[in-house]
């Protein structure tokens, strides 16, 4: 099941990132650790008690566990935007990330003729770039990708990337999301 492999892989990233073992979290949760290992293997069927007890472990909110996270990649281009009714005028919607974290957006100014290379953010990182005018080649650890005027692309932020204004200078609308994660030290 879908549910079950997210669960899987959400609680096995926090126990690392925690540097729990699994004894160490079953312990915390109230748990036996046959039970957080099938659960961690994406076999166990939990319950919303059982995943409450396991977030409580972990220091996490119950959605944390639940939701999909990645490192996706997602370009639309101008000629698939459509727009939408809303109060404001006209909506187009590029995408909505959900999660806990915090968001920085901005807008930039593209200088032509150098290539900016950006060291890797935090594990799990997103950037999405809307191109308000001209055209940018983004590349580094994802394949090179160009972007024009209304073109959006989203990437992970997480690895080193490169920034190049092609012909003159880009303007773009830069928006960077970064989960945050109750840090703790394990207790021994």
């Amino acid at each position: 099941m879908e549910t079950n492999s997210v669960v899987a892989g959400n609680v096995r990233r926090f126990r690392r990132e925690r540097e729990l073992s699994l004894g160490e979290l079953a312990k915390r949760a109230g748990l036996s650790k046959q039970t957080l290992s099938k659960i961690e293997a994406g076999e166990g069927n939990p319950t919303v008690s059982t995943l409450e007890m396991i977030c409580q472990g972990l220091g996490v909110r119950l959605g944390a566990v639940l939701a999909t996270y990645g490192s996706n990649v997602r370009l639309m281009r101008a000629a698939d935007l459509s727009g939408q009714d809303h109060p404001l005028g006209t909506e187009f919607s590029l995408d909505r990330v959900y999660g806990t974290g915090y968001v920085e957006t901005g807008i930039y100014q593209v200088t032509p003729g150098q290539i900016t290379q950006i060291a890797p953010h935090s594990r799990g990182t997103l950037h999405q770039v809307y191109v308000i005018s001209g055209h940018l080649r983004i590349s580094g650890e994802i394949e090179s990708v160009d972007v024009s005027t209304g073109d959006y692309f989203r990437f992970p932020g997480d690895i080193t990337h490169h920034y190049e204004a092609l012909g003159q200078p880009a303007t773009v609308h830069l928006t960077t999301t970064a989960p945050q994660v109750a840090q703790f030290k394990p207790l021994h």
